[in-house]
């Protein structure tokens, strides 16, 4: 009793130290952040274009990156859904668990998981080129899709493979369909869903190199799919290579957009989870 004692105690402080060890470095990187972006952060900087002059450090904003991340990450996030969700119910309605063949699918999308974001960039670059394509808006929602469709697929499916099989075996005994089957298993899983979707945002709207080599830049707000559009990371990116410190700390005033942003779409999302938990049967 006496080691069992020991040991326990032993991991707990392991765990609280893991955990402060975490949060040091989560509020160290905020703080940071919020200390150099805050004091520079104007509302003209939210609501304006970037002037001629301004990555010299002279007048105008970044709309153009808040709106283009909003359009790469809300069209690719629901582009990534169409292609996920049906591929969840495949793998584990229609195929089951134990199949090979799912098996197999699983393993790749977690080899796709683990591949970096340039390499999906330098893969859709490959292709624009050789069909003779430029950089765009569609180019940049293209590869971010690729990029955040095995999240998607791996998170929803640890969800749907502790989906328990009397619940399926029941709804086949009730003479439902694969179709009606299916219509159970997404409100099991609804929280799933939104926890996977909130993953996906974080990934998509922090990536750099896949929309570098995709998406371009401009200073403009693109009105078509066709057109280059900025994003808040390359913006800061971009600032933060200029040697003019009033231009870095518009990078600072960039990034503190950025982390309300993924802040927001964190505390929705869990609104969201929570909602959704509720309503399981």
């Amino acid at each position: 009793m006496k080691r069992k004692f020991i040991e326990e105690h032993i991991f707990r402080v392991l765990m609280y130290l893991s955990v402060a060890i975490v949060l040091f470095f989560v509020l160290n990187v905020v703080v940071s952040v919020f200390k150099r972006g805050i004091p520079v952060l104007t509302w003209e900087m939210i609501t304006s274009l970037p002037g001629g002059g301004f990555y010299i450090g002279k007048e105008g904003g970044f709309l153009n990156a808040i709106v283009g991340s909003l359009y790469i990450v809300g069209a690719s996030t629901l582009l990534g859904l169409v292609f996920s969700i049906p591929v969840v119910f495949y793998l584990n309605v229609y195929l089951g668990q134990d199949s090979k063949l799912g098996y197999i699918a699983r393993l790749a999308f977690d080899v796709l998981f683990g591949i970096p974001s340039i390499v999906y960039g330098a893969f859709g670059f490959t292709v624009m080129i050789f069909f003779g394509l430029r950089a765009s808006l569609l180019g940049g929602i293209i590869v971010v899709a690729l990029l955040i469709i095995p999240i998607l697929i791996r998170s929803m499916d640890e969800v749907a493979k502790t989906f328990p099989k009397d619940i399926l075996e029941a709804t086949y005994s009730l003479g439902a369909t694969r179709i009606e089957t299916i219509g159970v298993v997404m409100r099991q899983i609804a929280p799933a869903i939104a926890t996977a979707t909130l993953l996906s945002i974080g990934r998509a709207i922090g990536d750099a190199a896949g929309v570098m080599f995709t998406a371009g830049f401009s200073d403009s707000i693109p009105t078509s799919l066709s057109q280059q559009t900025a994003t808040l990371p390359l913006s800061v990116f971009f600032q933060l290579s200029a040697p003019q410190i009033e231009v870095q700390n518009r990078a600072y005033a960039a990034a503190v957009v950025l982390t309300v942003i993924v802040l927001i779409l964190s505390i929705g999302g869990r609104f969201i989870t929570s909602r959704f938990a509720r309503n399981k049967v």
